[in-house]
């Protein structure tokens, strides 16, 4: 499974943040979204990620305030990124060694989607919800005779 799959499940609404726009912005956008990440695009480029453990991060060390903070303040500036054509299990594995929940999708320079963890976890999920449908169904209709052969 590629992360090509996962994207064409999930679909392509994008959420971004610009650099220099305040954290306060960022954050009216994720709650009002309900998301977890925001993309930070500067130019037309990949330039961060805005995830809640970088607000955390930002709140912690200015005492509970977000005050007049930028995005750029709190934003990872070297985020993990995969392409379409990445293999789940490098993603997860990816995903696993940098502890990272979230992760842009890039074709060269163009971002074509996010991935979580949960859209990675659900789709191993269902991966292997099908796998178990299609064991089953081959076992309910063995041939006869066949199983007989191993016993003997």
């Amino acid at each position: 499974m590629k992360v090509s799959d996962i994207l064409r499940v999930k679909g392509n609404t994008l959420y971004t943040a610009q650099p220099d726009e305040p954290l306060s912005r960022a954050l009216d956008l994720m709650s009002d979204k309900d998301i977890g990440s925001l993309v930070v695009m500067e130019h037309g480029d990949l330039v961060g990620m805005l995830t809640f453990r970088e607000v955390i991060k930002t709140l912690v060390k200015n005492g509970g305030s977000i005050g007049k903070t930028l995005v750029r303040s709190a934003m990872d500036d070297h985020p993990l990124t995969c392409t379409m054509e990445t293999d789940m299990d490098e993603v997860r594995r990816m995903m696993l060694d940098r502890h990272a929940r979230y992760m842009p999708v890039m074709d060269h320079k163009m971002l074509m989607g996010v991935i979580s963890f949960y859209d990675v976890a659900r789709a191993v999920v269902d991966s292997q919800n099908f796998e178990n449908k299609m064991l089953k169904a081959y076992i309910r209709d063995w041939p006869e005779g066949e199983g007989d052969a191993a016993k003997a």
